[in-house]
């Protein structure tokens, strides 16, 4: 056992500003004894010990000091400090009296701490060239609020830079801030390469904490490398792989350097060049297109001026314009077109590529493929409005289209009229009269009235609103139509009332009688195969008593109706088998 007093504490003790601090003094005192007196001091800049507390049996005293109202004593006589700042990171004292074993002391060195911000990082925003002839700037780094003292490092793709002569230049400034904590900023000088276009650059941040090293990192950023072109190409951009007319094309001009030089464009015109550079974008290398023809292919140069170097580059493309034209149709015969003739139509078009044609009708229906459409035996129903489509397989989306006009001529044909019409006396009705003709025929009614005419697909129809008189009744009306190639002409029957109604008396009469006949055949047919009528001359049946036969089965049904019935038809065949005896 020690024979004499001693003070523990710890060397050092770590806190974050803001937090709260607790220092403990342990002390032994040889057998047992109770100390006298305990203080607890701190030491300021002046390197003076002031007292914080004075502890006795008969109580705790504190000092007034800069530390009041953060500070309190713990029941194991430990120092705590509370809202722990900057200036709290000095040495503590504890000094312990024990009477006649005299008096021990021990200190502590408490270190405060703060960990710093996220480094922000800044690129150079003008943009670096690699020609330039002064280490240039590549970006500014700052951290804030650290204590103690931070420190930057500088990395470009993951690797760390460091000083290098006439290479890499790093100035770093520290800056103490009224709260006493630090800001630490840091630029970056490096010249830089083509390939530097791709490079990241972030600086690192690095700090102590208890005693072992932290960093934290900053984002990455990329700098603006200006760099002159190596190679210039000019492309051409369309929504389809072949270029056809009607198309929107833009001409896109690219080189592979930076910032992009100044370009101009041009189309070969015989040995000259037209310069079209005013119809491209400004500053953007696209020359657009719109509505392309056959006239806009041909050959194109786009040209480039490096402002840096006044280097200049070229590159030529050329465009072809895929097209269809002078689409034809051709009607063999060409003459006037008659009812029962027939027609040849031939398509024909020009085109750099192959084509393929088709037919269709005014619906749209498809009715042949092929340049050559032949109709055979032409009606006035023929007539028609057929397209001949024109289309390049090879070049999807290119086809153009003409119409030709089938018309067959001839005198009218009088296709319906309402005939016979059942009318009554003074009754207003409308005869109808439909005729198809080409050209278009003109209608007559030998009787007067409203006339109303419309058309009807191909046919052409005349109303005609009349009374219904005596004569009309009597006479019928006419219909007459005509053109410049003939007439024709129908009679409309009118039937009246009264004789509607005689005819309607016959018909059914008519009806009845044939009823009558169905059912009497009907009736002798049944009897006829149940074999109550002799089915023949040479051999004499009792209809009343069949005879009976081992593999049939005979039915005697007992009715005094249908034995009289048995008995008529009986009677009526024994007449006519009396005579085909003799």
């Amino acid at each position: 056992a020690a024979s004499r007093l001693e003070i523990s504490m710890p060397a050092v003790v770590e806190v974050e500003i803001g937090g709260t601090a607790r220092i403990e003094c342990n002390f032994y005192i040889p057998e047992n004894a109770s100390y006298t007196y305990i203080d607890w001091f701190y030491v300021d800049r002046s390197n003076k010990q002031v007292r914080l507390y004075h502890v006795t049996a008969n109580g705790v005293l504190e000092d007034d000091t800069v530390y009041k109202q953060r500070l309190s004593l713990g029941q194991d006589k430990a120092l705590s400090i509370s809202r722990v700042t900057v200036q709290d990171a000095r040495t503590f004292m504890c000094q312990v009296g024990a009477g006649s074993y005299g008096v021990g002391e021990n200190s502590t060195e408490l270190s405060v701490y703060k960990a710093p911000e996220t480094p922000e990082i800044e690129p150079n925003s003008g943009g670096i060239s690699v020609q330039s002839t002064e280490i240039p700037e590549i970006a500014r780094c700052v951290s804030k609020n650290g204590f103690p003292p931070p420190n930057i490092t500088w990395h470009k793709n993951s690797e760390q830079l460091h000083p290098r002569e006439n290479q890499v230049t790093i100035q770093s400034t520290l800056t103490r801030e009224s709260s006493g904590l630090y800001t630490v900023s840091s630029t970056l000088y490096a010249p830089v390469t083509r390939e530097d276009r791709h490079s990241h650059y972030h600086c690192t941040v690095h700090y102590w904490l208890r005693g072992q090293r932290h960093a934290l990192d900053s984002r990455g950023v990329k700098v603006n490398v200006f760099y002159p072109a190596e190679h210039l190409k000019l492309k051409v951009v369309s929504s389809s792989a072949l270029v056809k007319e009607g198309d929107n094309v833009q001409l896109v001009c690219e080189t592979d350097g930076n910032p992009q030089p100044v370009f101009s464009f041009f189309k070969k015109m015989m040995d000259d060049w037209q310069d079209l550079s005013s119809l491209a974008e400004p500053d953007s290398g696209v020359l657009n297109l719109h509505d392309v023809n056959k006239s806009s292919s041909g050959t194109y140069r786009c040209q480039s001026l490096d402002l840096d170097d006044m280097s200049q580059k070229e590159e030529d493309v050329d465009l072809v314009v895929n097209y269809i034209e002078g689409v034809r149709v051709k009607m063999d015969p060409s003459s006037t077109l008659r009812e029962g003739d027939s027609v040849t139509l031939s398509c024909d078009a020009h085109s750099p590529v192959a084509l393929d044609y088709q037919w269709s009708n005014e619906k749209g229906e498809k009715v042949a493929d092929g340049n050559q459409l032949s109709l055979s035996n032409l009606t006035f129903e023929s007539s028609n409005n057929f397209s001949c489509k024109v289309m390049a397989p090879s070049v999807p989306g290119l086809e153009r289209s003409k119409q030709v006009s089938v018309a067959v001529q001839g005198k009218p044909r009088i296709v319906a009229i309402s005939s016979p019409l059942y009318v009554r006396q003074d009754e207003v009705i409308n005869l109808t009269c439909k005729a198809i003709a080409f050209p278009r025929p003109t209608f007559q009614w030998n009787i007067n009235g409203t006339t109303h005419e419309y058309v009807d697909n191909q046919h052409i129809a005349s109303n005609l609103t009349v009374r219904v008189s005596h004569d009309l009744l009597r006479a019928g009306a006419m219909c007459r139509v005509s053109n410049t190639l003939g007439v024709s002409e129908k009679h409309i029957q009118l039937v009246g009332e009264s004789t509607a109604e005689s005819q309607g008396v016959i018909i059914v009469a008519i009806i009845v009688a044939i009823l009558v006949v169905a059912v009497l055949g009907a009736v002798i047919y049944f009897l006829h195969k149940k074999g109550k009528i002799p089915c023949g001359r040479a051999r004499k049946q009792d209809i009343t008593k069949p005879e009976a036969r081992k593999d049939k089965i005979v039915v005697e049904v007992k009715s005094d109706k249908l034995s009289e019935e048995a008995g008529l038809l009986q009677g009526a065949n024994g007449e006519k088998r009396a005579a085909a005896d003799q």
